[in-house]
């Protein structure tokens, strides 16, 4: 396979053709690797069975586990799952950033996005490479970390390529990505709330946005 075209990008005003010759890669089914406001990550379109299986195999990641979404706002969360009155209280605090919020998926959603658990998570990045990307590419779009399985996330361009290497067909390089620490994950699927990942917004945060107590 050739190597992918690789793009620099200005990280704070990206240039529109170069956005765009990456959402048309997204569009035709095609592997991005973008820059997030946490790590670099691996995109595709989510509602693409295709896109979402060629996900998988080029991390090397086992079939059910869910491939969570970043979205380009709440609207756009709507569209793939279920966003409750607490799910939306915590967006208006917490979007764009590094929160990641499981809700219960649409039926539309391909299985294999979400592997068979009926939840999606979804967060709105707080960087402009992605956000312009993920508009671009209709408002979501697959936001795993661009690594292999049970690898260090990337926080550059040059990490992800390492990696992945010729599995991707654009990777957009924006500089070390600003985070290096992948989002916390709450799930508002169960009762109480429970932290499935630890990061840069604590439980504590959480709580009190909730007014409940949160596992986890």
């Amino acid at each position: 396979m050739a190597r992918p075209r690789v793009i620099r990008v200005d990280p704070e005003q990206p240039d529109p053709r170069a956005i765009e010759e990456a959402a048309r890669a997204v569009r035709g089914g095609g592997l991005v690797v973008y820059p997030t406001d946490t790590v670099y990550g691996l995109g595709a379109d989510p509602l693409s069975r295709e896109a979402v299986l060629r996900v998988y195999r080029a991390k090397e990641r086992p079939l059910g586990r869910p491939l969570p979404v970043l979205v380009s706002g709440s609207e756009a969360a709507e569209r793939l799952a279920r966003v409750t009155p607490e799910a939306r209280r915590l967006m208006d605090r917490f979007w764009p950033g590094a929160l990641t919020i499981v809700l219960e998926a649409r039926p539309q959603l391909p299985e294999e996005l979400h592997g068979g658990t009926g939840k999606v998570g979804v967060r709105m990045p707080a960087h402009p490479v992605a956000l312009e990307l993920i508009r671009a590419s209709g408002g979501a779009l697959v936001g795993t970390s661009a690594n292999l399985h049970g690898r260090p996330s990337p926080r550059t361009a040059e990490e992800a390529l390492e990696q992945l290497g010729d599995r991707v067909d654009i990777v957009l390089d924006a500089g070390p990505a600003p985070g290096g620490t992948p989002s916390t994950v709450v799930d508002l699927t169960t009762r109480p709330p429970r932290i499935l990942r630890r990061g840069p917004i604590t439980r504590e945060e959480v709580e009190k946005v909730l007014g409940v107590e949160v596992e986890g």
